[in-house]
């Protein structure tokens, strides 16, 4: 693949060709926006969502501890661990309106880790969708020995992710790694082929998959013995509701990627408006990191049973004289004299 020189390129608001006052009131206004939306995410998303995470983490590890295992269960544990991952590698939003200074090597390095993160999400929830998928249309081949071995498939995950995450750390390019520049996740100096790989293994394949699943789901005719489309999909609410938070916030992401991806070929880079509309955009994507975790807290089965448990575990130990009491007096007991 052919190197590309992008030594050209830079952010808007750090571009200091600005001709107008209209152009620096343009600046003002997106970084006053941008620090806001990242204020709201850090006080109110991240708390929830690492709040949501640990539950989780603890409900499921107790359930195995307990030999209550299951392979959905399993799945759910390993897509929390990335969505908490993705949420620590979201406070680089932090310096916003502002970015991170760092060299392009260790750029590179945030960049492979983080696509780790986003890309071991995306393909363990569509292992859990064929997970659930099995689930109702089991079939007697070999497909169905090797889902019953989640470690097998979160193995297999793994490997796919890890090709795909040192690809696209090839894809941000290796040259000038000694020099500082301003990185965010998606180095915004990365090779047009970057946002493109990202976008097709990304969010492309993946939604495919989604529709093909739910295709399926709604067009194909279940076993008698197995229980009725409205039963299955209240059963597993939460992954439902994953798979729609998911797709609204990626498709979101990926269309700004995309466009960025336009202007790189265009060699232009941008107005303030296309900066600020990219950096929401990285900003609902961690967002829905937490959006998912608190899902499964509250729909997924195990989790809300335990979470129902320790609520009136709670009640139960609120004693029940919690109100002040006031003793009644002895009636005065008058002698008469005879």
């Amino acid at each position: 693949m052919t190197s590309h020189n992008m030594t050209w390129i830079s952010y808007p608001s750090k571009s200091q060709s600005f001709n107008s006052p209209e152009e620096i009131e343009a600046v003002i206004t997106s970084q006053n926006i941008i620090s806001r939306v990242m204020h709201c995410y850090i006080a109110l998303f991240v708390p929830t969502g690492l709040i949501a995470g640990i539950c989780i983490l603890i409900i499921f590890i107790k359930n195995h501890l307990q030999k209550k295992r299951a392979s959905l269960d399993l799945l759910l544990l390993h897509f929390t661990i990335s969505n908490i991952i993705m949420i620590f590698f979201s406070f680089t939003v932090i310096t916003r309106p502002d970015y991170l200074t760092a060299t392009h090597l260790t750029c590179s390095l945030l960049s492979f880790f983080f696509n780790f993160g986003y890309f071991n999400s995306q393909y363990v929830f569509i292992l859990t969708l064929l997970t659930l998928l099995l689930e109702r249309f089991p079939p007697s081949t070999a497909l169905c020995k090797a889902i019953q071995r989640p470690i097998l498939c979160v193995g297999l995950v793994l490997t796919c992710t890890f090709c795909l995450s040192l690809t696209e750390a090839l894809l941000v390019g290796t040259d000038n790694y000694h020099l500082e520049v301003h990185c965010q996740l998606d180095p915004l100096f990365a090779w047009p082929e970057y946002e493109i790989v990202k976008f097709i293994f990304g969010f492309g394949i993946p939604s495919l998959l989604q529709i093909l699943y739910f295709t399926v789901l709604w067009a194909k005719e279940a076993p008698a013995e197995a229980p009725s489309l409205q039963q299955h999909t209240r059963t597993h609410l939460a992954v439902y509701a994953i798979s729609a938070t998911m797709f609204i916030c990626r498709l979101f992401y990926n269309v700004m990627i995309l466009l960025r991806t336009a202007l790189k070929l265009h060699r232009s880079i941008g107005t303030t408006k296309n900066e600020l509309v990219m950096n929401i955009a990285e900003i609902v994507l961690f967002c829905e990191s937490c959006a998912s975790l608190v899902v499964i807290l509250c729909f997924d089965k195990s989790c809300k049973d335990e979470v129902l448990k320790v609520i009136q575990r709670c009640r139960r130990k609120t004693p029940a004289n919690n109100h002040l009491e006031i003793p009644e007096a002895a009636p005065a007991h008058l002698s008469g004299s005879q």
